[in-house]
């Protein structure tokens, strides 16, 4: 049947709009923006991860299957966004994502693909070696006080709560493996068309033009990434390689790999004093605290703003 309706301007969202009010449009591409941006970002550095686990649990000659734990605390509707985005952009199996809600009984749609849902933040804690905290900033510091003595040491904390900071955050957890990006916003033609371009992030996950606005260090659309959330993802690699035991030499090896290039080296991880230690390939990178990785300057901050070819989103990254 034709529906006469379709393109019809006098049943648009704006038709109704006062002029003040028009004025504040440019909010609803923001906070697309956000949104999309956003999942974009946990999609990558959920794969990076990925990735890294299979090629380090090779050099271990692990036979196991290669996989990461995804634990989701919150399911509104950033939260759904987020898992949908992990199920279908990066490929992420049902069995492989948790997500711990108050109201599970909402997401059959994920209970019917084969996600577990429940309401548990302890449990969902425990089991996770990625936690996305998708929560409102009333509800954090409670969720923060559940889990935060049950996280192990090596379990990746990925906040989307922008309204508390960084370093508030790690408090509450007494964690230091958190990553918080951090966005800024700038003046921008784009601002309104290239994140209005679909209505579901799965969608726009899949259009180049958006991908490319979302790419780290070179966003657009009038969105901005603080370039030290790179910093905080590439030490975060590092970090899982020191948890498995694995050589500096193999360490820098993998990850090189994973950006076909030979940029990083000791000297883009450790400040030159204790690179020098690094003379073994067997010896251990430290562990690094992420939130050191996002609060001050490091070997990465000055290589990540030169060399930003190295950053970019890429839709392509094998997680097989």
């Amino acid at each position: 049947m034709l529906d006469l309706t379709v393109n019809l301007s006098s049943l648009g969202f704006e038709a109704g709009l006062s002029e003040d009010e028009k004025e504040l449009v440019f909010l609803r591409s923001r906070s697309a923006g956000l949104t999309v941006g956003g999942c974009a970002h946990a999609v990558f550095a959920y794969k990076l991860l990925r990735v890294l686990r299979k090629k380090v649990n090779a050099e271990n000659g692990c036979a196991a299957e290669a996989h990461l734990c995804v634990g989701v605390v919150g399911g509104g509707l950033v939260g759904k966004q987020l898992a949908t985005a992990l199920l279908r952009a990066a490929s992420l199996k049902p069995r492989h994502i948790n997500i711990s809600t108050r109201r599970p009984e909402t997401l059959g749609e994920y209970s019917n693909m084969g996600v577990e849902c429940y309401f548990d933040n302890i449990r969902l804690a425990k089991w996770a070696d990625m936690l996305f905290l998708c929560v409102l900033p009333s509800q954090l510091a409670q969720v923060c006080a559940d889990i935060g003595c049950h996280l192990s040491s090596g379990c990746l904390v990925y906040s989307f709560t922008s309204a508390v900071p960084l370093n508030r955050l790690a408090v509450l957890l007494d964690h230091s493996s958190v990553i918080k990006p951090q966005y800024e916003f700038v003046a921008c033609d784009d601002v309104n068309r290239i994140w209005l371009l679909h209505n579901q992030v799965t969608a726009a996950l899949q259009d180049e033009e958006v991908i490319s606005a979302s790419a780290p260090l070179s966003m657009n659309g009038g969105l901005f990434l603080d370039q030290r959330w790179v910093s905080a993802v590439l030490y975060s690699l590092l970090n899982m390689c020191t948890a498995q035991k694995l050589g500096s030499g193999k360490t820098l090896r993998l990850i090189n790999g994973l950006f076909e290039t030979n940029t990083f080296t000791y000297h883009s991880f450790v400040n030159s004093p204790s690179a020098s230690d690094l003379n073994n390939p067997d010896d251990l990178f430290p562990w690094i605290s992420l939130v050191d990785a996002q609060t001050k300057d490091t070997p990465l901050t000055d290589l990540v703003s030169r060399d930003k070819g190295l950053c970019k989103v890429k839709s392509n990254i094998s997680v097989n």
